[in-house]
């Protein structure tokens, strides 16, 4: 069994992480941090988890999580590498939720975040955590960067079309929207009901924390610079993210064979059948990525359509994925649920 640690569960990422985990067959969850709600009953905090879960939250004490085989953070950006290195030191492997480990230059992530990074040796070794493009790296891996949710979204729609370098590489567009889970569970008087209610917005429209994240995945797949412009939108719902993704056709293309042949063996990104609109809805509490490929008017522009869960595929699904692959298990382990519907 996989001893596994969670360092800041009481977020929705946190809680979707602990759903997971105590119905996966190979894990046990042994300590769960948290300096606000220490020494009180996970399932007094969580419902959900009652008679799942036996614990109660306790002080991030990094002798006690060394005694974790893993650990995850899923604490706010800037926690997981101050705490990281001795964990890794003592021979624990670690999954970073946030952001820590996402950038690979130190000035970029240091520009965006605005922080100075306090590991950037360790930084160095991190491995991206998205399956479907680092799947052997991440098995080999004792430090994985968790993808954000947006950059999961879109990156897995747009990386056949750079990687067969069929479009312009240099003029894409990310239209995205999430739920307002996205946003984290934190008091914030703007994700309020009466906020976002019977309303839609758009915002970080000058710039968005997952821009760099997007332009980096799809520059490791593309002969040509990558130019993204990224835009996203609040949508008055939980969970979900749906990205609308823009391309123009340098050559013709199979689009549909295209898409189909790259993810065809991939257990958790559905390619829908042509004129397909898959729905948020399809992939709420699920691990999964469902793609559908337009070419309107058959003009120069692809349009791609990507959902997926963003606590689930987006963050905590993920998460498991990436745990199940480093620890030599099948990837689909705890993580064949059917979406809830309605």
């Amino acid at each position: 069994m996989i001893k596994a640690g969670i360092v800041g569960g009481t977020g929705y990422t946190g809680v979707e992480l602990l759903r997971l985990l105590v119905v996966h067959p190979e894990v046990e969850v042994v300590a769960i941090t948290s300096r606000s709600e220490a020494g009180r009953p996970v399932s007094e905090v969580y419902e959900s988890l009652r008679g799942h879960l036996d614990l109660s939250f306790s002080e991030p004490d990094i002798e006690r999580l060394s005694e974790c085989d893993l650990v995850f953070f899923a604490t706010p950006n800037g926690t997981a590498m101050k705490m990281a290195p001795a964990l890794l030191e003592a021979g624990v492997k670690v999954i970073d939720l946030a952001a820590d480990f996402r950038l690979q230059d130190t000035a970029l992530w240091e520009q965006w975040y605005g922080m100075p990074h306090a590991c950037p040796d360790i930084l160095a070794e991190a491995v991206y955590g998205l399956p479907e493009l680092n799947r052997d790296r991440i098995r080999e891996a004792r430090l994985v960067a968790n993808p954000g949710c947006y950059p999961t979204a879109s990156a897995l729609g747009l990386l056949p079309l750079v990687e067969a370098g069929v479009v312009d590489s240099g003029s894409l567009v990310a239209d995205c929207k999430s739920g307002v889970s996205g946003a984290g569970r934190s008091a914030n008087a703007a994700m309020l009901m009466g906020e976002v209610g019977e309303s839609f917005k758009a915002y970080a429209v000058p710039g968005h924390r997952h821009l760099p994240e997007i332009r980096q995945t799809l520059g490791w797949v593309s002969d040509a610079p990558v130019g993204l412009t990224f835009v996203p939108h609040l949508l008055p719902m939980i969970r979900g993210i749906h990205a609308t993704l823009y391309a123009r056709l340098t050559g013709e293309a199979d689009l549909q064979a295209l898409f189909e042949a790259r993810y065809r063996d991939e257990p958790f990104v559905d390619v829908m059948p042509p004129g397909a609109h898959p729905e948020t809805r399809s992939v709420r509490g699920v691990n999964q990525c469902r793609i559908a490929v337009h070419r309107p008017q058959q003009g120069d522009t692809v349009v791609v359509l990507s959902v997926i869960d963003n606590l689930t595929k987006g963050a905590a699904g993920q998460a498991v994925q990436n745990m199940n692959l480093m620890f030599g298990l099948d990837e689909r382990m705890g993580l064949e649920q059917v979406a809830l519907s309605p």
